[in-house]
């Protein structure tokens, strides 16, 4: 396996346009962000920033950002009040996949999550992104359950 020097921080307001740069990057990620900042990006970066439960970081390679997910922690009754972590938008850059990154990156948000607390690692994943769900099991994840979404956004 390549190693990737990959150096994983907490995201910082000067990221942003790199984030929704990679936001954007692939083809499910072009039909829904746009690779510029807006106003709602920015309320949405403010928010995570400000809540300790989340955690929005970024993988640098040679002081280059690389990678990024959002790591969210989810306290809950069920499973005896275990905490949870979520994991959110991980994504590699396009011409640095296959080297290791969402490895290391994925294994810094699990040790994280056992940091914090918690019990469980959950994510979702599109269901076009076939690629990643190999990745997500080869890294140990089952895919255990349905999931369900409901857009609120007007059209």
């Amino acid at each position: 396996m390549t190693h990737s020097r990959l150096s994983i921080r907490l995201a910082r307001q000067g990221d942003l346009s790199a984030l929704i740069a990679l936001y954007a990057d692939d083809d499910i990620g072009k039909t829904r962000d746009v690779a510029r900042p807006d106003p709602a990006y920015q309320s949405a970066f403010d928010a995570i920033e400000a809540d300790p439960n989340h955690l929005l970081v970024v993988g640098e390679v040679d002081g280059e950002i690389a990678a990024t997910l959002l790591l969210s922690f989810i306290p809950g009754l069920s499973r005896h009040g275990a905490w949870r972590a979520q994991i959110e938008a991980m994504r590699v850059a396009r011409t640095l996949r296959g080297h290791g990154m969402g490895n290391e990156l994925l294994d810094w948000a699990i040790e994280e999550a056992r940091n914090r607390g918690c019990s469980l690692v959950q994510l979702t994943s599109d269901r076009r992104r076939t690629e990643a769900h190999r990745f997500y099991e080869r890294a140990g994840f089952e895919a255990t359950h349905f999931g369900f979404k409901l857009s609120l956004e007007t059209t």
